[in-house]
């Protein structure tokens, strides 16, 4: 009788007089692997369904920035004094999720600068300066834009902070991180407060009569601007 080899992947060599059970062996063994694959791959993909679920599950609700009540209050000073002013926002919204500003945004209308220490022609003076090239050119960049990208809450706050948020704020085209402490409330509507803080104009490209720039010290205004922000939301 004429013997025939049979050469299998697992490298089993087998004769055609050789017991067929080894055959059915092989059939069998190769069925289990793929019913075990494919039963794996169904268990990851159901373990990716409920990931996704959970994540969709986790909402947040939107609060529109009341523009018209929201104030930006700003002090610039030099050794000879200080003025006071404020700026207008003309959007923005905010993400609240369990009384945790999860993420937003607001728009600043740098064309609403008011400068409010000063009448007359000294306040249209100064304020004609503020929005020329020497400080925030308004007419080249009119907009100017606060984005949160992280908000954490603070415990038992003696000043009654209750959240530090970070942000990028963006004028003059640059944009710089900065964190500000607020009092957060969302009870019978929303608002966010915050203490006096600072920020460098000169970080933004403003160097005008800044003493780090070549401005004598008897003639020179501070870097610094002092900022409060009192926002309301529905």
């Amino acid at each position: 009788m004429r013997t025939t080899t049979i050469v299998v992947p697992s490298k089993y060599t087998i004769t055609h007089n050789s017991t067929m059970k080894h055959v059915k062996f092989l059939f069998g063994l190769a069925i289990a692997l793929s019913l075990v694959a494919c039963n794996k791959a169904e268990n990851k993909v159901e373990t990716g369904e409920a990931q996704e679920a959970a994540t969709a599950s986790s909402a947040s609700t939107a609060i529109n920035v009341d523009a018209a009540n929201s104030v930006i209050h700003w002090t610039g000073s030099k050794l000879t004094g200080k003025h006071t002013g404020t700026l207008k926002l003309s959007d923005g919204v905010l993400s609240v999720k369990d009384g945790n500003i999860v993420a937003g945004k607001f728009v600043i209308d740098m064309s609403s600068l008011t400068v409010t220490d000063l009448t007359g022609d000294g306040k249209s003076d100064l304020e004609g300066h503020l929005m020329n090239a020497d400080f925030f050119n308004v007419e080249a960049f009119p907009k100017a834009t606060f984005e949160i990208v992280d908000s954490r809450k603070v415990e038992n706050s003696e000043s009654g902070i209750t959240h530090q948020i970070t942000g990028n704020l963006t004028m003059l085209d640059k944009t710089k991180s900065v964190t500000i402490p607020a009092t957060v409330s969302t009870d019978g509507g929303f608002s966010a407060k915050t203490p006096e803080f600072s920020i460098d104009r000169t970080e933004w490209g403003i160097q005008y009569g800044s003493g780090k720039f070549g401005a004598l010290k008897d003639k020179a205004i501070s870097d610094d601007m002092q900022l409060r922000i009192e926002l309301t939301g529905a």
